[in-house]
């Protein structure tokens, strides 16, 4: 998975504040979570190691920005990403999120399938975001809305599976939700 937008304003900015303390909740929620695999990190930033450096979509051109909110990560499957994604920390990040992101024309995230034994780096993913946008949804870059299994063929989400594993990663995040929720927006 890899996302991408742009902030309301640069990073050390007090608009963009709430987005700055709530990522280290989001990322260790999702450490917590089931079927998470791994992270990229940022070069020059300490903790997770960087996978490769940062690239980014063409969308940043003419923006004013050298660089925007990105995250890329491995998830065992759909089912794992979405119950993370909408549940729990980072359900609440979402809510706030157009109080801190300027409106995209792009998707703001991309999904695709990578081999049990293959890293993705930026300078991969970022033209995956890139061919979402242009040709809508496939095999090779899709979305949750129009989702592709491993096999090329379109795929049907495990709603059930969803609920299933959003409940059993409650109890992982309980604490850091309660936290998040006394931030600021």
């Amino acid at each position: 998975m890899y996302n991408f937008g742009l902030h309301v304003a640069g990073y050390d900015q007090p608009e963009v504040q709430g987005f700055l303390e709530r990522e280290p909740f989001n990322f260790e929620a999702a450490r917590r979570a089931k079927g998470f695999v791994g992270r990229s990190g940022y070069i020059g930033e300490p903790g997770t190691r960087s996978w490769g450096p940062q690239v980014f979509p063409r969308f940043i051109e003419g923006s004013g920005r050298e660089t925007g909110p990105s995250s890329l990560s491995l998830w065992q499957d759909i089912e794992s990403l979405m119950a993370f994604a909408y549940n729990g920390v980072h359900a609440d990040a979402l809510k706030h999120r157009r109080a801190w992101n300027l409106e995209n024309s792009w998707p703001p995230l991309v999904l695709w399938w990578v081999d049990a034994r293959h890293r993705p780096v930026w300078a991969e993913a970022a033209p995956k975001l890139e061919q979402l946008h242009d040709h809508g949804a496939g095999p090779s870059a899709f979305t949750f809305k129009q989702p592709y299994g491993p096999d090329g063929e379109p795929y049907v989400i495990d709603r059930a599976r969803v609920r299933e594993l959003a409940l059993a990663n409650e109890d992982g995040q309980r604490e850091l939700l309660a936290e998040v929720l006394k931030l600021k927006v």
